[in-house]
């Protein structure tokens, strides 16, 4: 992945920004063109959550979406990779509506969602086997990612023998030993204590930027969003509409660690905090 130019722009309304200086530049990957999504209530009225979000993500970009608990994002990543149909407007993944569990994407949750009857080796070749990828192959490229993340010593154990942050790792390195040109995040890195947290996010970025794959993350980190995203959209409280697009001015590749100390880090999160503070009383 390439270094971002250091000229950190904002940007309001549905726009997206721009990329190595020049609006539009890339190619378009996932575009969300006037998307609305309401949800049917118990007493037969209709929830708002998502209210005219038009956002265009491009090859090989890592796009951080952050806002207040209810606000939709959940709702957004769910709509871009397939599980759910919107219910007024489109999103276009390569120019087509995307399909959930389509060969390219990945999806990674909060929790690690192992299967306990599958050791951690199991577990890490799932996403191919499931493609069908010959078991020598993916037996060798499960052990790589998950000694990558740091857990090659516990190939043979099983979920329940593991923290919660070991198991987060396995999860991460089933997500990526397949490969995803296309990887969607729904808070990964949530369920960690704060230092094991800063070592996967740096781990998961070095994984990343040798893979190449589009990222769309979500998350209530600040921190996290601007330390390892390319552009951070800010959504307004419900229902969600984008507020404002920061495009992320730090170098890469980045340390979380190191990032704690960068005057720059720490202006950009004034900046997103400010425009997220009257979202979230």
């Amino acid at each position: 992945m390439r270094d971002r130019s250091p000229t950190t722009t904002a940007t309001t309304g549905t726009g997206t920004g721009t990329v190595d200086g020049i609006t539009g530049a890339g190619t378009d990957l996932i575009t969300v063109s006037g998307l609305s999504h309401r949800f049917a209530q118990p007493d037969g009225t209709a929830l708002t959550v998502l209210d005219d979000v038009s956002l265009t993500i491009n090859e090989g970009e890592f796009v951080a979406i952050v806002g207040p608990s209810g606000c939709g994002k959940t709702t957004l990543l769910n709509v871009m990779s397939g599980l759910e149909e919107p219910t007024a407007g489109t999103v276009s993944l390569r120019g087509r509506p995307p399909v959930a569990g389509a060969p390219g994407l990945g999806y990674l949750f909060a929790r690690d969602t192992l299967l306990p009857w599958r050791t951690v080796l199991g577990n890490a070749e799932l996403a191919m086997e499931l493609r069908g990828v010959g078991k020598a192959e993916r037996r060798e490229r499960a052990r790589e990612f998950l000694a990558a993340v740091g857990i090659d010593g516990f190939l043979d154990a099983y979920p329940a023998q593991l923290s919660q942050g070991m198991r987060q790792r396995a999860a991460i390195a089933r997500t990526l030993a397949d490969q995803p040109s296309v990887l969607f995040l729904d808070e990964p890195f949530s369920a960690l204590d704060a230092h094991t947290k800063l070592q996967l996010q740096d781990t998961f970025a070095g994984l990343w930027q040798g893979l190449g794959s589009t990222v769309v993350l979500i998350t209530h980190d600040l921190g996290e969003a601007i330390g390892l995203a390319d552009r951070v959209v800010v959504f307004t409280k419900r229902p969600g509409r984008i507020k404002t697009i920061f495009d992320v001015d730090l170098p890469r590749p980045r340390s979380m660690m190191e990032l704690q100390g960068d005057d720059r880090f720490h202006r950009t999160y004034e900046m997103l905090w400010n425009q997220l503070r009257d979202e979230v009383g």
